[in-house]
This record gives structure tokens, sequence and C-alpha cells, in this order.
């Protein structure tokens, strides 16, 4: 889960440190993403994720994009030339920062439920809560993807069996790159 870091707030929050408000990140993240989707959509591209980390002038604004096919550096320099405009218009922040746009990785952890469906057919490795016959992690072909959870199916040696997996059972999971 990624961690956000704003100095929105003059008193210290008695959770987090001085000067850093979770509680008051996500909204600020949630204006960002209402200013970068049309952008990125009419690009042809889609938002995955906005992660802001650091304070002041140091934060860093991280706007990962997906597309079918993946992402191109010129996807991200397109993307990077359309949203900084647009973010200096809006003004989230009443201080410098810097933008950075990326292609999320082929191995990043899944966060919605259209993750899953974008790995179908594709070899997932599925990091458990609780174990399943003494194994903690499961990894095969994710062949099926509902509201409730996920089919994969796990090849061994001399088998095959499929695991049905709810999402609460699921602590992580993300696409097994092999090389």
């Amino acid at each position: 889960m990624p961690t956000f870091l704003f100095d929105l707030v003059n008193e210290p929050s008695k959770n987090t440190g001085p000067g850093v408000s979770l509680k008051e990140s996500r909204p600020v993240v949630d204006r960002i993403s209402e200013v970068v989707s049309p952008i990125l959509w009419a690009l042809g591209l889609e938002l995955i994720d906005i992660v802001c980390v650091g304070q002041g002038a140091r934060l860093i604004i991280r706007v990962y994009i997906d597309k079918s096919g993946g992402v191109t550096v010129d996807d991200c320099g397109r993307a990077h030339l359309a949203i900084g405009p647009a973010l200096d218009v809006a003004d989230p922040f009443p201080h410098a920062y810097t933008l950075e746009i990326s292609s999320p990785g082929l191995d990043r952890a899944f966060r919605r439920i259209q993750d899953y469906r974008r790995a179908l057919g594709k070899q997932v490795s599925v990091k458990l809560r609780q174990p399943i016959d003494g194994q903690w992690r499961v990894v095969g072909e994710l062949t099926d993807v509902n509201e409730q959870g996920v089919t994969v199916v796990v090849h061994d040696r001399r088998s095959e069996r499929k695991v049905i997996l709810e999402f609460d059972a699921i602590a992580e999971a993300r696409r097994a790159v092999t090389f």
C-alpha cells in the first residue's frame, strides 16, 4: 500500500507524525485523479494509480498509466506534456512538485478487479492470507475472474488442479514474470 505524505495541516497529526495527515491526503489524490483521468482517456491511456511521496518542495507526484498492448516512452511523454499544464492550472499544492509519468510495470501488485481481468490467461503469483494445503502461495494460469474472486489453474509435474480463491483470501497477487 503506498504511503501518502503531505503537509496539508498546520497542526501535527496524532497518528502519523508532525505535519503529515493521511486522512487529508486521499482527497488530494482524488482531486489530481479528477484532472488527470479525462486527459489520459483522450490520449487513449488508462489511469492506474497516483502515488504522492515526500513533502513540501520535495513532493513527487507519480502517475501510473497503462493501455492495451503496454505503455511506451512516447506515451509517457505525451501524457506528461498534457498533464503538467493541467495540474499547474488546478494547482493542487501551494509549492513546487515533481511530476513523474510511468508504466506500473509487468509485475505490479493487482489492486482492482480490472487488474485481474487484464491478466486473464497469464501466469500469476498469488500470496494467500491463510495457507492452502500448507502452501502460502499459488502460482498458475489465471483462468477466471468474477465479483467474488478468481480461479487459478496450477500445473504440477503430473497433474493440473483448479484453485478457486475469494478476494478476501488473497493478500497480494501479481503477474508471474519470467525471463
